[in-house]
Parts: C-alpha cells; sequence; structure tokens
C-alpha cells in the first residue's frame, strides 16, 4: 500500500484516565471516540493487542508525579501501521516505550502514532497478544544488561524475583548469551520460565542466599545479580556479589537501606539503576533491536499468554485491577 500525501486520520477507541484514582478498584476508565493522525516522521498503528503493565496501574494511582491526565495509559503495543512513511505501511509491527501511557497518549485504544524508528518487526510466528506482552519487561532486563555490560558465557548471573516477568526476561537473555544463570524465589518453587540452559533455584526462607551463591560458584559470588524486588534482597545481592560484581535494580518496596560503604569498594562493585519511564520511545526501540535477533532464532520467547488475561477495552478496569492483584499471567488488552 502506498503512502498518502496527506495523513490519514481515524476516529480511535481509546481508554481514558480523566484524573488519578486511589487504588486500582477506583478507577473510572472511560472509552471514548477520538480523532488521531500522525505527525512527521511518525507512524499510525492499528492495535491489535496492547499489554498492562504494574506501572500503568501505578501512574493511575498517583504513584508517579509526572503521569498527565487525562490521558490514554498504555506503553506496550503490537499492530499494523496503516500510515507513515513510504515502505512502512502495511508492517505488523511491535513496540514499547516509557513516556507512551504516561506522559503522553498510550497504546490502550484501536490505533496510536508513535515515533517511526521505535517500532520492531513482530516476529513470524508469534501472536498478537504475545508480542504486546514483550515490551516493559524484556526491556528492562536489556537496558539493565547493557548498563553494566551484556552477560557472556563465563560469567553467573543471579536474578532475584527470579519468577517475575522481568526476572524471566533477565533469565532468557543470559542464557541466550551464555551464562550461568542461578535464580532466588522467597518460597519453595521451581523456575516457570524460558531459558536456553539450566536454571538452579535458591528458596530464600530456607537457604542463607549470599553462602548458597557463594557455594555454587566455588567462592567466587555471582558476577551480576539482577535484583528485580529491591530492598528485601539488597543486603543478600550485596553479599553475594563477585569482586567488581554488578548489580542491578529496578525497583524498591522501601526507599532507605543500611549500605556498607567499605564492603562496596573494596568489592569494587558497580551499581546500576534502571527506570525505563526515562526512555523515550525511539531509545526503547534501539533496546528491543537488539533483542530482535534472538527472538528470530528462538532463543527469547514472548510470555504465554492465558485468554482468560485478555480484556477488551470496555473492561479495561478489570484488566488493571488483575495487574494490581499482581496477577502473574501477562494481562492483555485486545481492542477487537
Amino acid at each position: 500500500m502506498p503512502a498518502s500525501k496527506h495523513p490519514l486520520s481515524v476516529e480511535a477507541s481509546c481508554v481514558r484516565l480523566l484524573a488519578r484514582a486511589a487504588d486500582a478498584a477506583s478507577l473510572g476508565p472511560t472509552v471514548e471516540r477520538r480523532a488521531l493522525s500522525r505527525g512527521a516522521n511518525e507512524v499510525l498503528i492499528e492495535i491489535k493487542a496492547a499489554a498492562v503493565n504494574p506501572s500503568d496501574v501505578k501512574a493511575a494511582t498517583g504513584l508517579m508525579a509526572y503521569a498527565v491526565f487525562p490521558r490514554t495509559p498504555g506503553r506496550d503495543y503490537a499492530g499494523v501501521i496503516i500510515d507513515g512513511p513510504p515502505g512502512m505501511i502495511g508492517r505488523e509491527v511491535f513496540g514499547s516505550s516509557g513516556d507512551l501511557g504516561i506522559r503522553r497518549d498510550g497504546s490502550h485504544a484501536t490505533h496510536l502514532t508513535v515515533e517511526a524508528d521505535a517500532v520492531i518487526d513482530k516476529p513470524k510466528g508469534i501472536s498478537w497478544e504475545a508480542a504486546a506482552g514483550i515490551g516493559v519487561p524484556f526491556v528492562t532486563a536489556m537496558e539493565g544488561f547493557r548498563r553494566v555490560g551484556v552477560p557472556s558465557k563465563d560469567e553467573t548471573v543471579l536474578v532475584m524475583g527470579v519468577n517475575g516477568k522481568v526476572g524471566q526476561a533477565a533469565v532468557q537473555i543470559a542464557s541466550w548469551r551464555g551464562a550461568r544463570v542461578v535464580g532466588v524465589v522467597r518460597k519453595a518453587e521451581p523456575y516457570e520460565g524460558h531459558a536456553n540452559s539450566a536454571v538452579e533455584v535458591i528458596d530464600a526462607s530456607v537457604v542463607d542466599v549470599a553462602a548458597r551463591t557463594r557455594e555454587l560458584t566455588s567462592g567466587k559470588g555471582a558476577d551480576i545479580v539482577f535484583n528485580t524486588v529491591g530492598d528485601p534482597y539488597f543486603q543478600a545481592a550485596n553479599q553475594s556479589l563477585a569482586l567488581r560484581g554488578r548489580q542491578i535494580l529496578i525497583a524498591a518496596i522501601k526507599p532507605i537501606v543500611p549500605f556498607n560503604i567499605l564492603e562496596f569498594y573494596r568489592g569494587q562493585h558497580t551499581y546500576a539503576g534502571i527506570d525505563t519511564l526515562a526512555l523515550s520511545s525511539s531509545a526503547t526501540g534501539a533496546v528491543l533491536r537488539e533483542l530482535a535477533p534472538g527472538f528470530a532464532s528462538g532463543h527469547l520467547k514472548p510470555f504465554p499468554i492465558n485468554e482468560a488475561a485478555i480484556y477488551p477495552l470496555e473492561h479495561a478496569k478489570r484488566a488493571f485491577v488483575a495487574v494490581a492483584g499482581s496477577s502473574r499471567d501477562r494481562v492483555i488488552l485486545r481492542p477487537a
């Protein structure tokens, strides 16, 4: 289909949050019709599926001061380009962003405009819903590794909160790159996700995490600790690090923790804080492009999608409540 001389205008159905709510149960999203057309260097996408992330819920309930109202939420998406620069119309794509759905209108709609360099071709054989679910967890995991150094085959990566979505994405990426992966869980359970090699699991409820990590690594410790939980594992993470080890932090329950400066500098440790909300759509696209070969080869796999966790736009509140309730499913909105 050739590009039109004038941008196409569509009447999109959009989930709208008019004001922040006290909690997910108090949300009152509406579905409104809004005219939408692309700007220069943008594409107009017909959305086939969009994920609901914990950050969507936090922004809706006032936990992010820079979230604007009213707005259409949604950071992750998959769909078909229906208007854009020459050669892009008709492409099946997916993407994510730090600003979409937070500081500007997002993907919980039938249509979306986004920068042309933000989108990635949808891997063949992956459903719309699964493609929409790739975004935030995989971008967060990969951005963490980009910051501290992508793991290599002679390194050990300790993933705390291994069965969370970011934890699973970190396992996939690290094992794809050949690293040994050890996961930490808070109660007895196996690793639930895809991996390219065996994942050893430490049950933090019965074992000293740092001691067990050193036992598994012949006393060395982990080269990288990906701490997806934050303060509950902070001390264990520090004590699990190898000399010149790196810790990646993406979350916190209580923001203030004791910190041993002596341990830090004598261990020559590096800490990296990752906030994907700071990434533009274009920057997020660059991260996803690094992951594309892994999805193409099958070393990286999207999260399984439970049909019961797919909601129409009109049931957006139910989807938000499910995510707020710590659902382990990847929750998806499907416009049609």
